[in-house]
């Protein structure tokens, strides 16, 4: 087995560092990482508590499949309850991070309780200590891994921790690890910061164990040899996809009043190779996770003469570079077609440990609120903030981080800043999460799958972009959406990432990997719908029901402007019926006892 059947839990309050044996009825019912964390959460906590009360935990969880030499093995998810939404977080992240957790030989870490004073979690294997972050509490993520690798003296430790965003509880803040791989929705970081918990330091020498690493070996080997399209995505990484939908008509731009951004050229992968007037080329390299074969991570600088950089020296160096959905967030939403001043934005981001997607959708829905009078430059302490304004972006994204200035009403979100200047369907939210960067007029599949995500609007949850690039008809796409669901919520919890089934896997290739480094024949439907199903309950408790299940009105009442849907609203009004039903749900979206009894969950 791929699990080492071990649980790390660490108890803030009482300061107490413990190991327990692994839940194995559970793990061999929700497999590991989201789903198995999912669970821990749900029988661990009243789902009605509050986000940032100590009642809330947070849970570092592996897959079974993480740390192994399975392809994008690199893959852990934060588990809590969701400082942005009040509803559960499950957010999945890559880098070396999760794979030094498992190979310190822990499936998941649980922290619960709060610290009275500022801690850091310092793993070496077996040894285990909270240590006093008096002297890193106020640092930024960059900061604080810095000081404490040159404390310890050890190049392959990892790190995954808060800036100030968290500290500040800034309502989107996430948890990074590796300097630029972050868990990074539904503030995940804001739930760290109220448990006054900084990073976690680990080292891990233990190993993941398998069935028969013989076998094992071969396997991943076929299956590799089957991830035959990797080379677009190695070149590109996921910003190829801004071209798509600009061309397509489902690229939000400027808080959703449109589809298509007239900058995209200047924030698509062409724009990150192409050398600037000044001769910088934006993408430095390409960069990969543990254990992937794909590559799609961006290292990026930053000219040194832009405006957001000129005398920063810590700013001119190699970082993260833009993903699809930053670039769209500090892009396109925005209205900013500046791909420096949308590449420093972000690496702000990753500094103090914020949500790019959420911070670009709360500065879109504040210029839109600008720009119709009902805040204004005394309301934004001087700051012009115009759409397309790359000065204004950038200014407000360290104000953000920091907490400072009207960075403070921006780190509540777009929900709740709405709401305080009186313009509450402004916010493009569900469940109080900004969307992701696909228009649900043009993409029905993806309005459907935003309302129903667990998590508040998410890409991430669902996989109808082949049938919503293909037909902006509304029949077939409840059912595409509910079984997508169902398999990414397998693949979330094996510990491997969703990309290898845009370059060649299908779910067998996630199933047979699973089914070789695991006892059992998994069926990825089965395990995905009782997760799934395991989520939807923990919501229904903690008071988000049917009314939490739609779209901003701009979405269903606005048509689309220009591209493949114009003319178009998203008709979730006939779409959800049809999902309900076929998830065995009632028409108020509750799990019926018979779907509760058939997936043992009743």
């Amino acid at each position: 087995m791929s699990w080492h059947k071990q649980i790390l839990r660490v108890n803030l309050t009482t300061g107490s560092c413990t190991t327990e044996p692994l839940n194995m009825e559970w793990a061999e019912a929700y497999l590991g990482s989201r789903g198995l964390g999912s669970k821990y959460l749900y029988e661990e906590m009243d789902p009605a508590a509050d986000a940032l009360s100590a009642e809330n935990k947070v849970i570092f969880a592996t897959g079974p499949l993480t740390g192994t030499m399975a392809s994008t093995s690199g893959r852990y998810t934060v588990i809590t309850k969701g400082a942005l939404t009040g509803a559960i977080a499950c957010s999945n992240s890559g880098g070396k991070f999760g794979g030094e957790l498992k190979n310190a030989g822990y499936d998941m870490l649980i922290i619960e309780g709060e610290s009275d004073k500022p801690v850091y979690l310092h793993i070496e294997d077996d040894r285990v200590e909270i240590c006093d972050a008096g002297d890193i509490w106020g640092k930024t993520v960059w900061e604080t891994e810095d000081i404490l690798a040159k404390k310890y003296s050890d190049p392959l430790m990892r790190f995954a921790g808060i800036g100030q965003a968290g500290e500040n509880l800034c309502r989107y803040a996430c948890v990074v690890n590796d300097k630029h791989r972050a868990a990074g929705r539904s503030g995940v970081g804001a739930v760290m910061g109220a448990k006054k918990i900084k990073t976690i330091a680990i080292r891990g020498t233990t190993g993941t164990p398998a069935n028969n690493s013989r076998t094992f070996y071969d396997m991943v080997n076929a299956v590799n040899a089957r991830m035959t399209d990797r080379e677009e995505m190695a070149r590109d990484g996921t910003l190829a996809m801004i071209d798509v939908t600009n061309e397509f008509g489902s690229l939000p731009t400027r808080n959703n009043r449109s589809v298509r951004f007239e900058g995209a050229n200047k924030l698509n992968p062409e724009a990150m190779h192409t050398p600037n007037a000044n001769g910088h080329t934006n993408l430095v390299t390409n960069g990969a996770c543990f254990g992937c074969t794909v590559g799609c991570g961006r290292i990026c600088k930053i000219d040194p003469t832009h405006f957001s950089v000129k005398d920063r020296p810590e700013y001119q160096g190699a970082s993260g570079g833009l993903e699809y959905e930053a670039a769209y967030a500090l892009g396109s939403a925005v209205g900013v077609d500046d791909i420096d001043a949308a590449t420093f934005a972000g690496f702000v981001c990753n500094e103090y440990g914020m949500d790019p997607i959420s911070l670009g959708g709360t500065i879109a829905a504040a210029m839109e609120l600008f720009d119709i009078g009902a805040i204004d430059e005394s309301t934004t302490g001087g700051v012009k903030l115009e759409f397309g304004s790359a000065e204004a972006l950038c200014q407000i994204a360290e104000l953000t981080g920091k907490g400072e200035g009207f960075g403070a009403d921006i780190a509540m979100g777009s929900k709740r800043l709405c709401e305080k200047y009186g313009h509450p369907d402004l916010s493009m939210t569900v469940k109080g999460q900004e969307f992701a960067a696909y228009d649900g007029r043009s993409m029905q599949g993806m309005g459907l799958a935003y309302a129903t995500s667990n998590r508040g609007a998410c890409h991430l949850r669902a996989d109808p972009y082949g049938h919503d690039f293909e037909t902006t008809d509304t029949p077939g796409k409840a059912q595409v959406v509910a079984e997508s669901q169902r398999d990414v919520a397998f693949i979330d919890s094996s510990g491997l990432c969703l990309f290898p089934g845009g370059c060649g896997w299908g779910m067998d290739d996630y199933t047979e990997l699973v089914n070789g480094a695991c006892d059992g024949s998994w069926d990825s439907q089965e395990t995905g719908e009782r997760i799934w199903n395991l989520e939807k309950l923990f919501n229904l408790k903690a008071g988000l029901g049917k009314q939490d299940d739609t779209l901003p009105k701009r979405i269903l009442e606005e048509p689309a402007d220009v591209g493949t849907g114009k003319g178009l609203v998203c008709k979730l009004d006939e779409m959800l019926p049809e999902y309900y039903q076929l998830n065995g749900w009632d028409a108020e979206g509750v799990p019926t006892k018979e779907t509760l009894g058939r997936l043992k969950l009743g």
